[in-house]
Formats: structure tokens, C-alpha cells, sequence
């Protein structure tokens, strides 16, 4: 400087840093040489403000051609835009960290957390150490942070930074970085966006650009080549802000010399010596510097002019800025711009990801759990297909906000719990480590988890359910029996031998008169035969005419119309209501009862549940310290499963309760095939199913909202109801095992009653082979005169035909002292009979109807005198007397040995026109 002072100059211009602007600075206004300072930062660092002192306006002869650092002010108003309340920032070793006091005071105010780390110029050496010195937790925290971040830094340390933190996994694409610079180019930009993931935002200085291309290379009278006004040129692309500032600060004096020359106030130019101690500052200096300050020109930075406090008063920000995602290469938009008059015009906000998330690709974590998340489809070679409440729910969000997603299940297959190191696994440990932006399955929402993810609002409310299986039902043949107990029956059963005796008593104490030609009897067999019958409502065969045995009789009627109904009516009920129940119908019932042994999903969230509550001294209810004291047995290894699948196994094939999700365990009882679970839990909701997201995710409000909207107009209801249905076809409450398949009885339910009728069958085929063969034995022998014995009718046939046969044959072997022929009313018998008719043969008297129509002529001329003297036909008129004996109680008459023959007259009936002699149906009874 103070060798072009000795040559002679009207002006001096520098392009320097601060550190050598003060000492120009204290030159120019020593030697009143007007100085054009035009700050430069090395190797395109951002600039930090020099803090040139002005004491007196009179005496400073240096002016700012390039705008004051405004960087404070930019990124201040950007970050309240965004709303962020932590994040980092990063500066390299040429930026001086003074430059951005100011901002970091404001912020500190506001209580923003704000953290600084200086980039190393080895910046792989740097994350490496990260790595190397960092604990698991320290390295997650780290992670978290990274995830807003503020890079204030030339531009190939930012492309190189950029890439490392990516390749290392240290941040994900829900990352939000700003870069700030003024030296940023075009080509920067692009290079920036396609190296970063998430998204970013870019803060750069810019200059008005004229809208008429023809007008872009002329400023005024001025022609300005056309590699430096195109702003598409290589070559402008490449140039610094500093070297454009030089262009149009040589272009300003140019013009203020011009005016100079035009006013002819020109001053010789100043040959100065700044050495000697005695040396004359330069008369024109303050002149010129007048002309400088008022004079102004538009070049290529736009208007460069002087305010009075001799700073450049124009400069304009622009801010780009990308939608999240992580595809390489997107585009990115102008978002707004800044300058020190207007503020910011424009807005931050993305609003793609408000509606619409298009372009934004979302890895998603999931652990396999019905009815949440199931595998649709699996072939070999492409995606698996997934299915469930949880995934509609996500494909909803899916269709609103625009994004894609790719699914994949934890490695582990589980849903995560806190490590002895501090990690986590399972789905949460895949968002913890920045490997998924998503997990979805049955998710609950438990304080350590948000400590280390984010929640979205709860989509479905949760509650602790047990699963059980239903209580069998024992085959009882006899299930016909058991409207009536036991001892019931056996009152019943003697009852009816009792009334069978009496009714036999009273009938022997006065025995009932009988008609004529009666076929009854009273005798015990047949008393109890006719109890049975009106019993079972079949009626009975013996009737009964004195007044005692009626008002017997009658009682017994009364009290069996009353046993049949009431049984009838307790059997319907009985066979379509079953009464089994179950003891356990809540968690309380479980946690009292030992008998069935119970446990969960080892450490999952309700293992976590139970054994925080039932660890806890101040828990009021003691159900969770029982139920722990269950589920904790052998350090959980005995009562728990590994898999939810496996409980529910283990609950279908064992004396086993599974304490797990209420909504999983409905889902399971509903749509098993063979109806043999129920479910018991609570009814009051104390967490909700969430979507997790990394910690801090950008996705958390939008995600929330669109759920609430769902809950809203109903559309969650109709995804509930796909998977949980209402009528479904098993019984979720029931501890039986019954089908809703109507009234309807199975063979079971009377299998008694076919048993009883076989084994009815069996004994009756049984006695009636005895009876055959007690029948033939007997048979066989000669029937002797002095016993009452059966006669055999065969017997009694081939007699009486040999009779009819033979006219002439002597009736010495028919005597009557073993067959009685007794007359009977001609007009009681009936008409057109089959051939023969066998009453019974009770109490070993013979009570025999037989019917010989063709044989009743020779019969009656062929009978001798005695043997026919009781016979009387109608066409006989005189009175005939035979020997007759006693009447039996059955109505017909048999032979007492101790009473003596009486003789009974006998009155001949009218025949009514009827010739019995020549009427083939006619017979006698014998």
C-alpha cells in the first residue's frame, strides 16, 4: 500500500481478511486515501464480521463494499421457523466462531439446547474416534442429535463431511441439516443435495438477475462480458462473491472519476511517502471519497451504493430447500428469501409433507403378531406380502400423505426391551440405531420407550387380557337322567312298587266285580304293570271299580302328571342351557387360584407391567404381587414363553393361562376353528397401541393427525371391525364350549336313552328264550289231574277236533273233570273272528277263548249228554242245568277240589233270527 502511495493514486482497493483490513484501514485514514474494502474469506469459508472501529466519520476513509454479515440474523429467523428447540452446529478451522456470538446469545436466551463441534480437516480420522471413544448410549445420544444439525463451512468440507456421516449410518433420511454460506454456487447445490439424505436447506447469498436476457450484459453505458453476466456460464459459476464485488468496485470508481473529470474538481493525483513521520496526508482525499460515497453502480452484485455509516446496505439471502427422503439426486426449490429491510419473505414450512409425502420412501420395523401384522403373501424370490389391523392402518397413512414404505421384520422377532449396556432390541433398537424410521406391529406406548423413540397418538386403546381354554363338556350318556338326582329316581322307582302293592291289596280286600267273558285279572303283576303304565302316560289294562282303588288310582294320576311335567320341562332346559361354568372370570380370579398355571412373553411389556406393579411396596392391590410371584417362577422360565405363538399353543394343549394383549387374544379366540378359547381381562384402557418413530422424527405430527382424523369421520371403527367382528363365530365370554349353531341336540344327549332301550331290547329277547324253553320242557310232560297246570293248546285242539271228527267215538277221554265247556252269551261274541283267539293264562287257571266255526254242528250232536248238558242253543226251549263250578276271579271258572258241584240254571238267549247251526263264525268258548 504505501508503494502504490509513493506511485500516485486517487483510490485504494482491498480484498483481504480482517486481520490485515485494520491495519489499510489506519493507512487510508492517516493519508486520506479513499479505501474500498471487499471482505475475503479464506478458501470460501462463511465470513465472521471484521469489527472495523469507526471513532470519528470525519477522519475514516475506509468503506464496506460487500454487505455486513448478516448470518446471525438469517439463521436465527430460520431456526424459530422450523421451530427447533436442540441442535448442533458445525464450523471448520478457517471460520472464526466469534462471528456467530451473537446468534448463539440469542438463543441461549430463547433456552435452546445448542451444541458446537469443530470438523477436523481429517474428518474420516474424526468420526472414526467417535466410534472408538463412545459408549453404546453415548453413541445413540449422539445419533439424536445429529438429526438437526447447522454446517457453517466452505463447500468441499461440507460435500466431504456429508458423506462420511452417511456411509457411517450416523444419520438417516430424518435428518434436517442447514447449510449456510454465501460462496455457495449452483454447482455446489447440486452437489450437496445428491451427497445428503433427509432434508436439507441451504442459506446463500444471491443477486438480482435482469428478467430481459439482451439487458443482462449492459449496465447503463457500461458492456460487461458475456462469461461473467450469464449466471449459466462456467465461468461465473466458479467466481467468487469477492472477485464480483472487485468488478463492480472498479466499475464504481471508473464512474466517479468520470464525474470527477465532468465537474472539473479534479485533484493531481497523491504521491505520497507514508514512511516519513512529516508526511502531508492527501489534500483531494476527502473530495474523492465524497464522490465515491455519492455516486453508485449496478454491476453484477446488483446496486452497489454507500449508506452514511459507509456499509453497503444491499444484500439478499435466497434459501433452498429439499423434501425429506433419502433419494440421491432429488430436486430441490427455493423456499424463500431474506434481506435486512424485509425480513424473510416466504415460507419454511414443507408443505409436501403436510398433504402429501410423494418422492419419501419409509423403511418400517414390525414384529409378526395377529391380528397386527401377518404374512399374506410369500413367494419365493419377491417381497413378502404383509396383512393385518396394523398395516391397514399404515396403508391409510400411506394413501393420504403420498409416501411408499418397505417392511421388513426385527431380526430377533422382538418387540425391544433396555440391554445391561444400555441398548435396545428388538423393533426399538432397529429405530434407536437409525436402521428403520418406523415400527409398526402391537406397539404399546410405555414411558421407557418414548425415553428412547417417538409415539404417535394411540390408535387403538389396550388393556391386559388372559387367554383360557373352555371347559369341556363330559360325555354323559345318561344326560336324560340328570334333571332328576339320584335319590330322586330312587323315590320315584319305589314309589311305584308301593302304589303297584297297595293297589294289589286293595283289589284283594274287595275284590271288583268283572263282565262276562273279561280277560283281566288283578293279580300282583298285573297291579304293578298298570302303576308303570299310567306313570309313563300308556294307560293301563285292569279295571278297577271299587271306590278305594279309584281314589288310589286317582292320587297316583295326579302325582304323575306333576313328575312328567316337571321332568319334561327340566330336561329341555338341561339340554339347551349348559351349566358349566368356569372359576376364572377376571385377572383377580387368576391371581388367586394356583390350580392353573399362567405367564406371559418373557420381556415383553406386559412382563415389565406386571413386575413393575407387583414389585412396587405402595401398590394397593396385591393381584399383581400374586400374579408375579406366578409369572416369576425359576426366574421366569418355568410359566413364560419366548413367543406369543407359543403361549397360545401351549394354552390350546395344556392346563396353561397366557396373560397378553386383550385385542391378540380376542382376535385368536374369535377365529379358532374350534371355538376352544375364551378370553377375561380388564375393561379400563391404561395405554394405547402407537406408531414409533426415531426420536425427534419429523413424521410424528403429521402421523398423529391423520390417526385423529381417522378416529374421527369413523374410518378406524371400519378397520376394527374388519378384524374384530361383532358376531363372530365362537363365543368370546364363554367358558363352555358351545357353537352358536341354535337349539339343536347331539347324539350325546341321548345316548342314555338309546342305551336303555337296547338294553330293554336284550333282556326281552333274553326272557323270551327262557320262556321258549321253559315252555318246551314243560311240554313235554304229562299234565297231571291233580295240579292247576297250563294247558297246552295244541293239546286241547288235536282233543276236541279228534271229537268232531269221530261221531260215534266214546267221550270217556274227555272228561270233565279237566275241561270245563262253559256257555256264554251267543250275542257277546263277535262276528267274523280270526280263527283263534288266546287270552292268558294267569294264576294257573285256565282262561281260554277258542273259536271252532266249522266244527259247532258235529260238536253239538256229537258231545255226550253230561259232557253237553251245559250247552244250550236257541232253537232248544226247555231249561237245561249242568254241573257248573265256582266262578274265578279272573271270569271264568275253575275246579275246587273241597267245594261241591252246584248247579246253575242256565237261560237260552234269543237267537235273533240267527242259525247257529248253519253259521260257520259261531263258536263256543271253552
Amino acid at each position: 500500500a504505501c508503494d502504490l502511495m509513493n506511485q500516485g493514486i486517487l483510490a485504494l482497493v482491498s480484498s483481504i481478511g480482517c486481520t490485515s483490513a485494520g491495519s489499510l484501514q489506519s493507512l487510508a485514514d492517516a493519508m486520506h486515501i479513499p479505501h474500498l474494502f471487499i471482505q475475503r474469506s479464506p478458501a470460501g469459508t462463511p465470513r465472521s464480521g471484521c469489527g472495523l472501529t469507526r471513532s470519528n466519520r470525519n477522519d475514516d476513509y475506509t468503506l464496506s463494499v460487500r454487505p455486513p454479515v448478516y448470518l446471525n440474523d438469517v439463521i436465527l429467523r430460520v431456526v424459530t421457523e422450523y421451530a427447533w428447540q436442540k441442535f448442533i452446529i458445525f464450523y471448520d478451522n478457517d471460520y472464526d466462531i466469534r462471528g456467530i456470538q451473537e446468534f448463539l446469545d440469542k438463543v441461549s436466551q430463547q433456552g435452546m439446547d445448542v451444541a458446537l463441534q469443530k470438523v477436523e480437516n481429517n474428518i474420516n480420522k474424526m468420526i472414526t474416534g467417535l466410534f472408538a471413544t463412545m459408549r453404546i448410549e453415548e453413541l445413540n445420544r449422539y445419533r439424536d442429535t445429529l438429526r438437526r444439525a447447522i454446517l457453517i463451512m466452505n463447500p468441499s468440507t461440507a460435500k466431504s463431511f456429508l458423506t462420511e456421516v452417511v456411509e457411517t449410518n450416523l444419520v438417516a433420511f430424518d435428518c434436517h441439516w442447514i447449510i449456510i454460506n454465501e460462496e455457495i454456487n449452483d454447482v455446489d447445490v447440486q452437489e450437496l443435495v445428491r451427497r445428503s439424505i433427509g432434508r436439507l436447506t441451504i442459506i446463500r447469498q444471491t443477486f438480482p438477475v435482469p428478467q430481459n436476457i439482451s439487458q443482462r450484459c449492459f449496465r447503463g453505458n457500461h458492456r460487461i462480458s458475456s462469461s461473467l453476466c450469464d449466471p449459466k456460464d462456467p465461468f461465473s459459476q466458479s467466481m467468487e462473491i469477492s472477485n464480483l464485488y472487485i468488478y463492480d468496485t472498479v466499475l464504481l470508481l471508473a464512474n466517479a472519476f468520470h464525474k470527477k473529470l465532468e465537474d472539473r474538481k479534479w485533484h493531481s493525483m497523491a504521491s505520497l511517502t507514508c514512511i516519513r513521520k512529516n508526511s502531508k496526508p492527501w489534500q483531494g482525499g476527502r473530495s474523492m471519497l465524497e464522490t465515491i460515497k455519492k455516486g453508485g453502480v449496478n454491476g453484477l452484485t446488483g446496486e452497489l451504493e454507500f449508506a452514511e455509516n459507509g456499509g453497503n446496505p444491499n444484500v439478499h439471502f435466497e434459501i433452498l430447500g429439499t423434501n425429506y427422503g433419502e433419494d440421491l439426486g432429488r430436486g430441490i426449490r427455493k423456499l424463500g428469501c431474506w434481506n435486512p429491510v424485509t425480513g424473510l419473505n416466504g415460507s419454511l414450512t414443507d408443505r409436501k409433507l403436510e398433504n402429501n409425502m410423494r418422492g419419501v420412501v419409509l423403511r418400517v420395523v414390525t414384529v409378526l403378531e395377529e391380528p397386527f401384522v401377518m404374512v399374506s403373501e410369500n413367494v419365493l424370490g419377491k417381497p413378502k406380502k404383509y396383512q393385518g389391523f396394523s398395516i391397514d392402518v399404515l396403508e391409510a397413512l400411506a394413501t393420504y400423505l403420498g409416501f411408499k414404505y418397505e417392511i421388513y421384520v426385527a431380526p430377533d422377532h422382538k418387540y425391544g426391551s433396555p440391554q445391561d449396556d444400555g441398548s435396545w432390541n428388538g423393533l426399538i433398537g432397529e429405530l434407536v440405531f437409525k436402521r428403520a424410521d418406523i415400527g409398526i406391529s402391537a406397539l404399546t406406548i410405555t414411558p421407557d420407550r418414548e425415553n428412547v423413540v417417538d409415539f404417535t397418538t394411540r390408535y387403538m386403546d389396550y388393556s391386559v387380557g388372559v387367554l383360557l381354554r373352555k371347559a369341556e363338556k363330559t360325555v354323559d350318556m345318561f344326560a336324560c337322567l340328570a334333571p332328576f338326582d339320584l335319590s330322586l329316581w330312587a323315590c320315584i322307582a319305589g314309589t311305584v312298587l308301593l302304589v303297584g302293592l297297595l293297589v294289589y291289596l286293595l283289589n284283594w280286600l274287595n275284590p271288583p266285580r268283572l263282565q262276562m267273558g273279561s280277560m283281566t285279572s288283578t293279580t300282583l303283576y298285573n297291579s304293578m304293570w298298570f302303576v308303570y303304565g299310567s306313570f309313563v302316560q300308556q294307560g293301563g289294562e285292569v279295571p278297577y271299580t271299587t271306590l278305594a282303588t279309584r281314589l288310589m288310582m286317582g292320587a297316583w294320576w295326579l302325582f304323575a302328571l306333576i313328575v312328567i311335567s316337571s321332568y319334561t320341562a327340566n330336561l329341555a332346559a338341561f339340554l339347551t342351557i349348559t351349566r358349566i361354568e368356569n372359576s376364572i372370570q377376571s385377572l383377580q380370579d387368576l391371581s388367586r387360584q394356583t390350580d392353573i398355571p399362567y405367564g406371559t412373553v418373557l420381556d415383553s411389556a406386559v412382563y415389565e407391567h406386571v413386575r413393575v406393579k407387583g414389585m412396587n411396596p405402595f401398590e394397593r392391590d396385591s393381584m399383581y404381587s400374586q400374579m408375579w410371584r406366578m409369572i416369576n417362577r425359576s426366574n421366569g422360565s418355568e410359566n413364560n414363553v419366548l413367543e406369543s405363538t407359543a403361549g397360545i399353543q401351549k394354552v390350546k394343549y395344556g392346563n396353561y393361562a397366557f396373560v397378553w394383549d386383550a385385542a391378540v387374544l380376542e382376535y385368536v379366540a374369535i377365529n379358532d376353528a374350534e371355538c376352544s378359547f375364551y378370553t377375561v381381562g380388564n375393561t379400563v384402557a391404561d395405554r394405547g397401541y402407537g406408531i414409533a418413530l426415531q426420536h425427534g422424527s419429523p413424521y410424528r405430527d403429521v402421523f398423529s393427525q391423520r390417526i385423529l382424523e381417522l378416529q374421527q369421520n369413523g374410518d378406524m371403527d371400519v378397520l376394527k371391525h374388519k378384524w374384530w367382528p361383532k358376531n363372530g363365530q365362537c363365543d368370546l365370554y364363554s367358558s363352555v364350549d358351545t357353537k352358536q349353531k341354535g337349539g339343536a341336540l347331539d347324539i350325546k344327549s341321548f345316548a342314555g336313552v338309546f342305551c336303555i332301550l337296547a338294553a330293554g331290547i336284550v333282556l326281552s329277547c333274553f326272557i323270551a328264550m327262557l320262556e321258549t324253553w321253559w315252555n318246551k320242557r314243560k311240554g313235554s310232560r304229562v299234565p297231571s289231574k291233580e295240579d292247576d297246570k297250563e294247558i297246552d293248546l295244541e293239546h286241547l285242539h288235536r282233543r276236541v277236533n279228534s271229537l268232531c271228527t269221530d261221531d260215534d267215538s266214546p267221550h270217556k277221554q274227555f272228561s270233565t273233570s279237566s275241561i270245563d265247556l262253559t256257555p256264554l252269551d251267543i250275542d257277546t261274541l263277535p262276528t267274523r273272528q280270526a280263527l283263534e283267539q288266546i287270552s292268558d293264562f294267569r294264576n294257573t287257571h285256565i282262561t281260554t277263548t277258542t273259536f271252532i266255526p266249522e266244527q259247532i254242528q258235529t260238536l253239538s250232536r256229537t258231545l255226550s249228554a253230561k259232557a253237553a248238558s251245559g250247552f244250550s242253543f236257541g232253537s232248544v226251549p226247555e231249561h237245561r242245568t249242568g254241573p257248573f263250578r265256582h266262578r274265578a276271579p279272573n271270569g271264568g271258572f275253575f275246579r275246587s277240589p273241597i267245594k261241591t258241584m252246584s248247579s246253575i240254571p242256565y237261560q237260552p238267549t234269543p237267537t235273533l233270527g240267527l242259525n247257529i247251526g248253519s253259521d260257520p263264525d259261531r263258536g263256543t268258548s271253552i
